[in-house]
């Protein structure tokens, strides 16, 4: 499956790059696991980040990171399986979740949920 790893990104953070980078690092804690499971791991800032910065982007909520920031995730969920709702708050992650149930996808809060496809 590809699994749409969400969770806080900028929340809690006070737009801190230190506090946004821990953030980050959470929900990369867990992809290395999700791919040794057998599935793809994708993270919308893996995706965001680099377009923002070709886009021009000087800081958070200017006009590039509003064009792209939120909107990859949306398109890159019309290709996810699941998704893997890390805890913490967070709008974005909670709209994810959102826009996943209302097409379907399963929806996991706890990396053990999700089965391991490589066990013989």
């Amino acid at each position: 499956m590809m699994i749409l790893i969400a969770g806080p990104y900028r929340g809690g953070t006070n737009d801190d790059p230190i506090l946004i980078k821990k953030n980050l690092d959470k929900l990369e804690s867990v992809a290395l696991p999700l791919f040794r499971k057998g599935h793809i791991p994708i993270i919308g800032e893996w995706v965001a980040l680099p377009l923002m910065h070709l886009a021009g982007s000087k800081e958070i909520g200017d006009s590039a990171w509003d064009e792209i920031q939120y909107p990859v995730a949306h398109r890159l969920l019309e290709k996810c399986d699941a998704v893997l709702r890390l805890e913490g708050a967070s709008k974005g992650a909670d709209n994810d979740v959102r826009i996943a149930q209302e097409r379907g996808l399963k929806i996991y809060y706890s990396l053990d949920e999700i089965p391991n496809l490589l066990e013989k």
